[in-house]
């Protein structure tokens, strides 16, 4: 089996495009030899801890409302070409993820980790909730299987924050720059969301290889 490390955030677009590329190959090639495990990245590392407004922050970003919304039809363009459920305009809020990032972390330990990635992609872009709000979060949690009350009570306190910032600034000195990431065995970086056509070929490649070593 082969490490497929992931740096990525739930409010990043192209990650949530790139996963649904990443799936669709996945599926299409069920000997993969991928191992996955999610890493957190924060887009905007800087953002209150209870968010700011959607939609008036990333137009001052990104020069206007009708620059936005020629970005948004880009996206949706892109989404629908994934198979994936994408409404950009649904959010109100632009959350601060780190409790979104602990959540990743935590679902990991109990070995959830890819349903709370797939949920929170879907709570943010498909369904417009807030998951820098603890309770959304915690019925998020619910809803993959964990203790919403275990949750709760994790998220009350700071556990796991400092960690996973640290983990966050360690990917950024080793250049990470964007997401999404994704490191191939700890030694090949493909960064950006790639067609499922690409994941194929290195599929292919890395199944034709593991073959070839074990003649």
């Amino acid at each position: 089996m082969i490490r497929l490390d992931i740096f990525s955030d739930p409010v990043c677009p192209w990650c949530l495009i790139g996963k649904a590329n990443l799936d669709r190959a996945l599926a299409a090639h069920p000997e993969h030899p991928f191992v996955i495990a999610w890493h957190p990245f924060q887009l905007n590392p800087d953002m209150p801890a209870d968010g700011v407004d959607k939609r008036s922050y990333l137009a001052a970003r990104f020069g206007g409302e009708a620059k936005l919304d020629e970005i948004h039809n880009r996206l949706r363009e892109m989404a629908q070409k994934a198979g994936v459920a994408m409404d950009p305009d649904k959010a109100d809020r632009l959350p601060n993820t780190l409790n979104a990032h602990r959540m990743i972390h935590w679902a990991g330990l109990e070995g959830k980790q890819a349903a709370m990635v797939s949920a929170l992609f879907r709570a943010y872009w498909r369904d417009g909730r807030d998951i820098g709000d603890v309770e959304e979060l915690c019925d998020i949690a619910e809803e993959v299987g964990l203790d919403p009350v275990a949750m709760a009570r994790l998220l009350a306190t700071d556990a796991d924050a400092s960690d996973l910032l640290a983990r966050d600034q360690d990917a950024r000195k080793k250049g990470v720059t964007a997401v999404p990431t994704f490191l191939i065995a700890q030694q090949y970086v493909i960064s950006g969301a790639q067609p499922p056509e690409v994941w194929a070929q290195v599929i292919e490649e890395l199944v034709a290889k593991a073959a070839e070593e074990s003649k």
